[in-house]
């Protein structure tokens, strides 16, 4: 064969297994062959003939496994059915076929540089159309991975550059009973899992199939040798198999041995297991399984429309909803009606002027001395169409009457009178001040009262008498503004002061009422104490402390200390020791919150950061808690960890006022959105129970010390009593039950009872307001 009919045959399926010819054997090196930028070197066609002649001799020097490696070093794959037919070729044969096959990959090698130069792209051929292996399809490289990942998607799995492999069509039931009918090789067609391609089956591969059923060797009823899949199969090297042991009785036998002893005496071993089986079953640990009877052996059949087994609730609610009926007419509808019926003129130009759907009735009552006078209706029509669109529009429901008795719903709560004392009734007006009174406390022995006002007095006032001890009457020079916004006495009974809060500054006042034993005991304190070098020295100082000498006019009305605050002060209040005593400032941002010590003269901030506009604080009574409530929030402080314990939702708009109970785990919020919600800390941080009792906003709150007894004033003029017990029980939760509406106080410029505070050891509340009146309610 010459190299040009060579260099035009079609290639062979093999040639482009290969992608490329190893640099050893091409003539010196790549670049000097064809580079991509000088011409092709002229090579005559005898000088490449006359090299694959010379390699053709060498090779047949060489034995069949020299010739697959020089097959290998050429750089081609052969599969096994290639290197069966060199292994049975002859020398001559062998010769020219490597001869073929290596001058046809030179040129092929040789076209595919001339088309990366001149063809950016260049057909692929189809991998489908070529197997490269018989032992494993290496077409579909995605590994030993379950194929049902990729049912979702369109292609079945990746080829070795990395290509996707697209899922063959696949045609519906239909497309595949009618391929069953025409197509005669359908029986032995399969599908390959790793491509999606259906595989006709060959008559070797049907042989291969029938001797695994049968439990033959592969191979051993393929009748030519060479044309099985397997060439180095061993089925012909073993002799035919002899059966030695048959039925027919030999001359020879195999073994003559007597029987054995066991083979005719019963088991001992299943004489045991069966005695076994025998006590469980006796004993009821074993139970033999019951036999089916003829009702469940049969086969259950059901309806498949259930309209006459369908129950009687589902078939009512199935049922038909009929339209409601339109009401019969009334004695206003009639042509004739009673005079008591008719409207006057009165009544028909106030029904003239009214909106259609406001109107009791959509006609006027008319009459007529006979029938045949009446005339058409003039809606007759539009009350008809009315009529036909809430038939089709309006969806029809059956309403479920539940027939429970109102009063059931109503919580059973004890009787009032069950629940005293409690006050009932106004015992005591405290008159003396020309304005507002904001604000009023009670020292702790519960003799003396004392009461803040916009007039810029304050007032202290025996509670069994009603009269004005002492008046105190504030400068404006050097304090700024007159109004009193707080007042607090010190709980302790060995002290004698009072806190009052009035703009910027917060005063200590010693009223000299009482035991006098206790008045100079406080003085004496106050006077003995000396600043020490450490606490003046490298502090910041938030509150400037001042006390006031005995020689000032000031000392004589009972002013001790003054505290100068940055921002306008709204609430003081007392730790229950009665050493520590904490400021409020609204508007102090990070220094909302102050808290003082008598003992050392001394403030501290709790706080770096702002919280919001704070409301009020209170200190727990027992434990180093701080509450501190925002507009919307109540937040816990632990001071002796620092950190916070817990926050409260109260679910109100802004806060006004709060109260903690005596045992500390319950408190008290009121707003001014006219909620009262009392909090079990132990239980939740959301309200355990929310009274709206006031028509406005709610002032203030207050818990009694002894009784199981709180308050809330409002503006409404009101203060509403409530019996509040909180059980030792834990799972019992406490019984809150309103028990009196207080009323006495006038409502002026909108405003009600700004305050409210209970006696310490009776069940007796005062309360102050906007009328310039103190009012004791016992």
């Amino acid at each position: 064969m010459s190299s040009k009919s060579r260099s035009k045959r079609k290639p062979d399926q093999f040639d482009f297994v290969d992608k490329g010819v190893n640099d050893s054997d091409s003539s010196e090196s790549e670049e000097s062959v064809y580079s991509g930028l000088e011409e092709e070197p002229d090579t005559s066609e005898e000088d490449q003939e006359q090299s694959s002649n010379q390699s053709d001799n060498d090779s047949s020097d060489n034995d069949d496994d020299e010739d697959i490696t020089l097959d290998d070093k050429s750089g081609l794959e052969l599969s096994t059915e290639q290197r069966k037919e060199l292994s049975t070729a002859s020398d001559d044969e062998l010769n020219e076929i490597n001869d073929q096959r290596y001058t046809g990959n030179v040129k092929s090698q040789n076209r595919k540089q001339q088309k990366q130069i001149t063809v950016k792209t260049a057909d692929r051929p189809d991998e489908y159309d070529y197997d490269s292996s018989d032992e494993e399809d290496i077409r579909n490289t995605v590994g030993n991975i379950p194929l049902e990942w990729y049912r979702e998607y369109p292609h079945i799995g990746y080829d070795i550059e990395g290509n996707r492999l697209l899922k063959p069509e696949k045609g519906d039931q239909l497309d595949e009973f009618l391929n069953k009918m025409d197509n005669p090789n359908y029986w032995r067609t399969v599908t390959n899992k790793m491509t999606g391609q259906n595989v006709v089956l060959s008559k070797e591969d049907l042989g291969l199939i029938q001797n695994l059923q049968s439990s033959k060797h592969p191979d051993s009823m393929a009748e030519n040798y060479q044309s099985s899949k397997h060439p180095d199969s061993m089925a012909e090297n073993y002799q035919p198999w002899i059966d030695f042991f048959t039925h027919e009785k030999m001359i020879h036998p195999v073994t003559n041995h007597p029987q054995h002893k066991r083979s005719f005496i019963p088991s001992k071993w299943e004489k045991l297991k069966v005695g076994q089986m025998v006590h469980a079953l006796k004993m009821g640990w074993m139970k033999p399984t019951k036999a089916k009877t003829e009702e469940e052996e049969e086969e259950n059949f059901y309806m498949l429309w259930k309209e006459d087994e369908e129950s009687e609730i589902t078939r009512r609610y199935r049922a038909h909803l009929p339209a409601p009926k339109m009401p019969l007419p009334s004695h206003a509808e009639s042509y004739n009606p009673p005079p008591e019926y008719l409207l006057t003129k009165e009544e028909e130009e106030k029904w003239q002027n009214m909106e259609p759907e406001e109107r009791r009735m959509n006609f006027l009552p008319q009459k007529y001395p006979s029938l045949r006078l009446v005339p058409a209706y003039k809606r007759f029509i539009n009350e008809r169409f009315e009529r036909c669109l809430d038939l089709y529009l309006c969806p029809r429901k059956p309403k479920i009457r539940m027939n429970i008795n109102p009063e059931d719903l109503i919580p059973k709560l004890p009787k009032p009178r069950d629940l005293q004392p409690f006050p009932t009734a106004q015992a005591i007006v405290y008159r003396g001040h020309s304005d507002i009174v904001r604000t009023i406390s009670v020292d702790p022995t519960g003799q003396w009262l004392v009461s803040g006002s916009d007039d810029g007095s304050v007032r202290f006032w025996e509670v069994s008498t009603g009269r004005c001890m002492k008046s105190i009457t504030m400068e404006t020079g050097s304090l700024g503004n007159m109004c009193i916004r707080s007042v607090a006495w010190n709980p302790h009974p060995d002290v004698s002061l009072v806190a009052i809060a009035m703009g910027q500054t917060v005063i200590l006042v010693n009223p000299g009422l009482g035991d006098k034993m206790v008045t100079n005991n406080t003085d004496n304190v106050l006077h003995s104490f000396s600043p020490t070098e450490e606490e003046s020295m490298g502090k910041k100082v938030y509150a400037d402390w001042s006390s006031i000498d005995t020689s000032d006019k000031r000392f004589e009305n009972g002013f001790r200390l003054l505290l100068q605050h940055p921002k306008e002060v709204s609430q003081v209040t007392w730790h229950g020791r009665g050493d520590y005593f904490a400021s409020v400032m609204p508007k102090g941002d990070s220094m909302s919150v102050l808290i003082h010590q008598l003992s050392r003269r001394r403030s501290q901030n709790p706080f770096n950061k702002s919280k919001g506009m704070v409301q009020c604080v209170l200190f727990h009574p027992v434990r180093p808690f701080l509450f501190v409530a925002t507009q919307r929030y109540v937040r816990v402080y632990n001071l002796l960890k620092q950190e916070l314990s817990k926050k409260l939702m109260t679910n109100c708009k802004w806060v006004s006022s709060m109260a903690v109970h005596s045992g500390g785990d319950n408190i008290i919020i009121g707003s001014y959105d006219c909620r009262l919600s009392w909090f079990d800390l132990d239980v939740s941080t959301k309200p355990y129970q929310t009274l709206r009792h006031h028509k406005r906003a709610v002032r203030a709150v207050n818990y009694h010390r002894k009784y199981p007894l709180f308050a809330s004033a409002s503006d409404d003029g009101t203060v509403i009593v409530c019996h509040g017990m909180v059980y030792n029980d834990l799972l019992k939760n406490p019984l809150i039950v309103p028990v009196k509406i207080l009323k006495g106080h006038a409502i002026s410029h909108d405003l009600g009872v700004l305050d409210c505070v209970f006696h310490p050891s009776q069940p007796w509340v005062f309360s102050c307001g906007a009328d310039t009146t103190i009012r004791l309610f016992t």
